[in-house]
């Protein structure tokens, strides 16, 4: 079975799909040949993000703004997404740089959840939002909306959302989150993000990714705001 296949989506111009699977260590190293999938990433994340909220603000007209937030940070969170892509076998598709290959770089979680969001804006561009919701609704996994249907609560470890709360309750108040700086071989980067409230820093956090970092910027400020942080298993 081809990739398309398990997309469930034929392209009708592949240059997307291939920028889609082609990481920036890979880009790097063929720098002639084609662009990274970092571009995509950032549509596809406010592409998953739109979809997936409207589904939720559908279908669960019970619940409040607070938990559709929580729910949503469940759904889009790395873990998720590296468990999505793993479902397609995303990894073993991936075109990555010589260092990045020999490291492990098929089943980095931060890598299959990039990717993951770059094959959503892929479709997006190529077939239009209908197919690119079509693709990720087939992801929502039916014990997680089960649970939202009960009223349960679903356990996650997602900082950014809980600061985002905290803020919201002063509507002047804004937060932003910046990329700091970049370090390390592509194969084994490390990103430092801060978090700004109303431009003034509030948080710094360091990880393998920036979504990791920017978490971390998160905990680090809630931190200092006096709140409990500690993670749940």
């Amino acid at each position: 079975m081809d990739f398309e296949q398990k997309l469930g989506y034929r392209f009708k111009d592949r240059k997307y799909l291939e920028q889609a699977l082609s990481h920036s260590s890979y880009a790097n190293e063929n720098k002639h040949e084609r662009q990274s999938n970092e571009r995509l990433e950032f549509l596809g994340d406010s592409v998953l993000s739109l979809i997936v909220s409207q589904y939720l603000f559908t279908n669960f007209t019970h619940l409040p703004e607070g938990e559709l937030s929580k729910v949503r940070a469940s759904l889009v969170c790395e873990k998720s997404l590296c468990g999505f892509a793993k479902q397609i076998g995303l990894g073993d598709c991936i075109r990555l740089g010589k260092g990045e290959e020999l490291t492990g770089g098929r089943t980095r979680p931060s890598i299959l959840a990039d990717a993951f969001e770059a094959v959503i804006a892929a479709i997006f561009l190529d077939g239009g939002m209908e197919q690119a919701r079509a693709f990720v609704l087939r992801f929502i996994p039916d014990e997680t909306i089960e649970e939202v249907r009960k009223g349960h609560t679903i356990v996650f470890n997602d900082y950014k959302t809980l600061l985002q709360e905290i803020v919201q309750m002063n509507p002047e108040e804004r937060v932003e989150y910046v990329l700091a700086g970049e370090s390390g071989p592509d194969h084994d980067k490390s990103f430092e993000v801060t978090v700004c409230l109303n431009s003034n820093v509030i948080g710094r956090g360091r990880g393998k990714s920036k979504k990791q970092a920017e978490q971390e910027a998160a905990r680090e400020a809630l931190e200092l705001m006096g709140y409990s942080v500690h993670g749940q298993g």
